[in-house]
């Protein structure tokens, strides 16, 4: 923000460029959110795959091998192989599940549907030694490069291992072999089913959020004009008061002071002081110093609750009196109490009133009427200038002049009415009423 004089220069808010990045944040959201569902779909996919595995793999271990395994497959006998081959390819092999062994506590695989491996004697791993022992189930992803291994065609397989035993009680590995496409095909199907209502819902959830975020973007935009515009008045009240003391002061003080300081300076090079022109120097400062206290409480309001509304509107009369127009103040406080922000804004009211008749009314009397009654406290300046019509008032306003009229917002605030009538040769009257136990209204 930069302040030349009155102008303010303020950097604007582009509602595209809000709700751009509001629309950029809600992508940013909306691919994290459909990676997660994606990731936690196929997780969650791949488990139940896993878990359907198991169950297809003791099934096919208990209600279908175990009845045709007998002793005499330990020894490999050939009815024996044909016998259970016979079930392995007609009931087993079936959809991603693709090899059977079936291995003794030794490591000698005693079936396979790969007639190559049977007989041969292998190292079991840890987790197969565990299924002896606990007979619990066991899954993971096979380790191709194994020798028992070496006629597999597929790049990547799930193996579960399940234990059965024959018709005498003897203990037997049972391993399948699944084709791990068949695991992560679950986990793209379940991807596949929650992905349209996923998906679906963050876009409808976005298409509902950029009208708001676009409404929202115009209403900070307007606040910012407003605040720009407030400020702007700020500024321009600012240099108008300022511009208003030094012109006070120098049409004034100053003055008055000059012709003093000429008459003193004239008395001294004299042989003898003229008692006259002493007393008038000495009535010249007061008059001085009376003008520059009025001018003190103009630019700085007096403490309203040490010296009371009634006084400070007192010392606001005096400047006008020092001015040479007629005043008078009609004032019953009462014993209730008023909260301090109405006092406040009532000086206030009072001070501009006061203001505009002696820049713009040319009155030569004010009457001010001040009353704290009925739960109310009200004030009524009254003056015999030129007034106005509402034609005037509108150009003031546009070249902006606001005082009353701001004052005014801040009076409804305090659930209180300003009230301004006048007409061209008529004088003017400002009237204010708030309770006297005003709080701002939320």
């Amino acid at each position: 923000m930069q302040n030349d004089g009155a102008r303010v220069l303020v950097q604007p808010i582009s509602v595209r460029s809000l709700v751009g990045r509001f629309a950029i944040a809600g992508l940013v959201a909306f691919v994290f959110v459909a990676a997660f569902t994606a990731f936690a779909s196929r997780r969650v996919g791949t488990e139940q795959a896993i878990e359907e595995a198991r169950r297809a793999a003791y099934v096919s271990s208990v209600g279908l091998i175990r009845p045709v395994l007998g002793d005499d497959l330990l020894t490999m006998d050939a009815e024996a192989l044909d016998r259970v081959d016979a079930v392995v390819r007609d009931s087993v092999l079936r959809g991603s599940l693709v090899r059977v062994k079936i291995w003794s506590g030794d490591g000698t695989i005693v079936y396979s549907d790969e007639p190559r491996l049977i007989g041969e004697r292998f190292t079991l791993g840890d987790d197969e030694q565990a299924i002896f022992t606990n007979g619990e189930q066991g899954a993971e992803v096979s380790d191709l490069s194994k020798p028992e291994n070496r006629f597999e065609t597929e790049s990547k397989l799930l193996e579960v291992y399940s234990l059965t035993e024959t018709a005498s009680g003897t203990p037997l590995l049972f391993e399948a072999y699944f084709r791990y496409s068949g695991v992560t095909d679950v986990g793209r199907h379940l991807w596949a089913q929650f992905a349209p209502i996923t998906i679906g819902a963050l876009i409808v959830l976005e298409l509902i959020q950029i009208p708001l975020a676009w409404s929202m973007a115009r209403r900070l935009q307007a606040s910012q004009r407003e605040r720009e515009r407030l400020l702007r008045h700020a500024l321009e009240a600012s240099d108008a008061e300022r511009r208003r003391i030094a012109s006070d002061l120098h049409d004034g003080v100053v003055q008055e002071l000059t012709g003093v300081s000429l008459s003193l300076a004239a008395q001294g090079r004299s042989d003898s002081i003229d008692r006259r022109q002493a007393l008038d120097a000495s009535a010249a400062i007061r008059a001085s110093i009376k003008s520059l206290r009025s001018l003190l409480v103009e630019i700085y309001p007096p403490n309203l609750q040490e010296e009371g509304l009634q006084s400070a509107i007192g010392d606001l009369l005096s400047g006008l009196e020092a001015r040479g127009i007629a005043t008078r103040l009609d004032a019953e406080m009462g014993e209730d109490a008023v909260d301090a922000e109405a006092s406040a804004l009532v000086y206030r009211v009072a001070q501009e009133a006061l203001r505009n008749v002696v820049s713009h009314a040319a009155a030569t009397q004010v009457r001010v009427m001040l009353r704290v009654a009925d739960g109310s406290i009200r004030l009524i300046v009254d003056d015999d200038g030129r007034g106005f019509s509402a034609g005037t008032l509108g150009e003031r306003t546009a070249d902006g002049h606001v005082g009353l009229r701001s004052l005014a917002g801040l009076v409804a605030d305090l659930a209180g009415t300003l009230d301004v009538r006048s007409e061209p040769g008529d004088g003017t009257r400002v009237e204010v009423s708030i309770p006297i136990d005003a709080r701002i209204r939320r």
